[in-house]
């Protein structure tokens, strides 16, 4: 990560997390809120489709930089132009608590 340019953060994202509300009748129903708005930088790794249920899926995994943050946890997500993307991992490249990488999916059906 050592070179990386901050001005590359040219992305407007959305960070969002779960909230989940009682159904009334044994469920839940899950509702997505706005933890911040960020500037990253976004980059498509790979493409790959799958058959399942008799359906074709495309999965778009992609790379996303973003200035460091604390309260990165699973389950998050990021709305980016329209898309959703799923983050699976994150990391701190240089352990320097300056930025972190995120490996996200975006699902198409």
């Amino acid at each position: 990560m050592t070179g990386f340019d901050p001005g590359q953060l040219s992305s407007r994202i959305v960070l969002e997390r779960p909230v989940r509300t009682a159904d009334g009748a044994g469920g839940a129903t899950v509702t997505w809120e706005a933890v911040a708005t960020l500037w990253a930088a976004i980059e498509s790794v790979a493409a790959g489709e799958s058959l399942a249920a008799d359906r074709l899926s495309t999965r778009v995994t992609h790379r996303i930089r973003i200035r460091f943050r604390a309260d990165i946890e699973g389950g998050l997500r990021i709305v980016y132009r329209g898309r959703i993307l799923r983050i699976a991992a994150w990391r701190d490249p240089d352990d320097q608590r300056r930025f972190l990488v995120l490996d996200a999916a975006e699902e198409r059906a």
